[in-house]
């Protein structure tokens, strides 16, 4: 993979989760009824790869989006909207606990900060790189595990064929759309997402819109 040339492009725009979810429901029944239910999924673009939007994924980890949101909100005011690794390595420990962050995500952006700043992990240049070395330098991370970097790639680089097994409510909305007995683990949740490469990260945001729309 990482000898192959890398389309830097945001693939997963509307148009490729409408085309790609109708090839995947002429070949899987469950994906049809799904769609028919509760139609396609908007296209989820968050941000350009950038030190801020890493920033995000740590303040967001293990919360709302409510609350991820207002905390983000004070780090933003914090930096006065800089989003500048050596502003955050600036401020005490105080002063970030004071903000809403944890002990623990306090030592992740500082670790993300320095990294950026040593250019150990350099954001922007991650669109040029191929899905597992982009996985491989974030997970690197402290702080970073496969779940981020499935994220950043979906959200963030809009890679096509990202599938998260991992996420519970993947494995939930899969757990509806195929009518299981039990919720997949994640060697199931990969079994089953297998015959729809290359469009997996479509399937994923279209199981995640599901999950969160479909009657129960």
């Amino acid at each position: 993979m990482s000898q192959q040339e890398v389309d830097v492009e945001f693939q997963l725009t509307a148009s490729h989760l409408e085309s790609a979810l109708d090839e995947i429901a002429r070949r899987d029944k469950h994906i049809a009824a799904a769609l028919e239910k509760v139609g396609y999924p908007e296209e989820r673009r968050m941000h350009e790869p950038s030190f801020e939007h890493f920033l995000r994924i740590i303040v967001g980890q293990q919360l709302s989006t409510k609350a991820a949101a207002t905390i983000f909100g004070r780090v933003e005011a914090a930096l006065q909207g800089d989003f500048q690794p050596e502003r955050v390595l600036a401020l005490s420990d105080e002063e970030l606990r004071a903000l809403g962050l944890s002990r623990q995500k306090i030592a992740y952006a500082r670790g993300l900060s320095q990294a950026v700043l040593e250019e150990s992990l350099v954001p922007s240049a991650l669109a040029e790189l191929p899905d597992d070395e982009v996985m491989a330098q974030i997970t690197r991370l402290k702080g970073f595990g496969r779940w981020s970097a499935e994220m950043f790639l979906l959200f963030s680089l809009g890679r096509p064929d990202v599938w998260p097994a991992d996420d519970l409510a993947i494995q939930a909305g899969l757990h509806r759309i195929k009518n299981m007995r039990k919720r997949p683990d994640r060697k199931r949740t990969d079994a089953v997402a297998k015959p729809w490469r290359p469009y997996r990260g479509a399937v994923a945001i279209f199981v995640w819109h599901y999950y969160s729309n479909a009657p129960m």
